[in-house]
């Protein structure tokens, strides 16, 4: 499986970005799919979660405290590809975002989609500068 991310940049406070994630194969393949982002020095820090179903509907999704009621993730089972809608967007959010999946052989479960080690897949990285 393979991702790719795109959609990073730079941007003032207050203001918004929607990165995307195109996956190489069908999103119903998929047990789950994040984002996590990094700032140097700091360990990979899980932003936002979706489970997918059986069918490819949306099961379920998690966000990290920190963007609760900013971040969005979402997905577009034709186009392969899901996204993360960042609004009102801090200095804070400034870090290296990256997109990752799993098929589920070792099911993430809400008690661990945070920790980087349990997915499989991740994309090379987009930078994203709020300043």
């Amino acid at each position: 499986v393979q991702l790719v991310e795109s959609g990073g940049g730079s941007v003032q406070a207050g203001g918004s970005l929607r990165l995307s994630c195109a996956v190489s194969e069908s999103i119903n393949n998929m047990y789950c799919m994040g984002w996590f982002r990094q700032v140097p020095g700091k360990e990979r820090q899980g932003v936002a979660v979706i489970w997918i179903g059986k069918n490819g509907e949306t099961t379920q999704t998690r966000y990290a405290d920190s963007v609760k009621g900013r971040f969005a993730i979402s997905r577009d089972n034709a186009k392969n590809t899901y996204y993360l809608q960042m609004n009102s967007l801090k200095p804070e959010d400034t870090a290296m975002y990256y997109c990752t999946a799993d098929v589920g052989v070792t099911p993430v479960g809400v008690d661990t989609w945070s920790q980087a080690p349990m997915y499989a897949y991740w994309g090379q990285g987009t930078q994203v500068t709020v300043s």
